[in-house]
């Protein structure tokens, strides 16, 4: 039974949240602010986290960059806060998804289900029969290793979020293969990707830096113009 952090100060809409999360099986915490929603990640036993980006101290998008510095659990944003601008930033911050008030909850469980499914199935918490000191995945300098959710370039720990780590995996299962935007949003988000292309951009570019940040260049995930992404094979080899 999943453990659900909500974390808004609307006592109507928390408890519109909490009400269809329970009718659908789930454990719900209410925090009405950011403060008390990073004492409730600190206990460690959050599966989830929805949450408003307008929130009295510290908005939002400041407490989603607290919490992945924490925890790689899925991060869904539930938030009056519509423009694209906003969407993209919470992105970037590491939130994984970005749902616009009013809402439907019935949606709004749907995604947290889905996440949920592909969070548990690809972060490697089904027991796994390999070694833990074997990677799954080894290309080049890269390493993954998919029960410990660990990604190395070499000797170097990448340290990256839940749907980050979820998109390097499935291009590196899958190399040489080019994949749309429209593909990869519905096997990583497990969602309908109408409308959210811009998600996997944003998580796209921000994969990138990550493995940049150690040299040489990683230029194995390749932009295929007008088609979507490719991981090329033979990086590093």
């Amino acid at each position: 039974m999943a453990h659900i952090l909500v974390v808004e100060d609307d006592e109507l809409i928390a408890a519109l949240e909490r009400d269809f999360l329970e009718a659908n099986g789930f454990v719900v915490t209410i925090a009405s602010n950011g403060l008390g929603g990073l004492e409730a990640i600190e206990k460690g036993d959050i599966d989830a986290v929805l949450m408003d980006v307008m929130l009295p101290g510290e908005d939002g998008f400041t407490v989603c960059r607290k919490i992945r510095d924490k925890s790689d659990v899925p991060i869904l944003f539930v938030t009056a806060k519509r423009e694209d601008v906003d969407k993209i930033k919470g992105l970037s911050l590491g939130a994984d998804d970005y749902i616009v008030k009013p809402f439907s909850p019935t949606e709004m469980v749907a995604r947290l289900k889905a996440h949920l499914e592909v969070h548990n199935r690809l972060l490697g918490k089904r027991q796994q029969v390999s070694d833990v000191n074997t990677p799954d995945v080894h290309i080049g300098d890269l390493r993954i290793f998919i029960s410990r959710h660990q990604v190395f370039r070499g000797k170097i720990e990448i340290p990256l979020t839940g749907k980050e780590f979820n998109l390097l995996l499935f291009l590196a299962q899958h190399p040489n293969q080019v994949f749309s935007k429209k593909y990869l949003f519905e096997m990583i988000w497990h969602l309908d990707a109408l409308g959210e292309l811009a998600t996997v951009t944003v998580h796209v570019n921000r994969l990138r830096d990550k493995l940049n940040e150690v040299k040489p260049e990683f230029t194995a995930i390749e932009t295929v113009w007008g088609n979507g992404y490719r991981f090329r094979a033979n990086e590093n080899a």
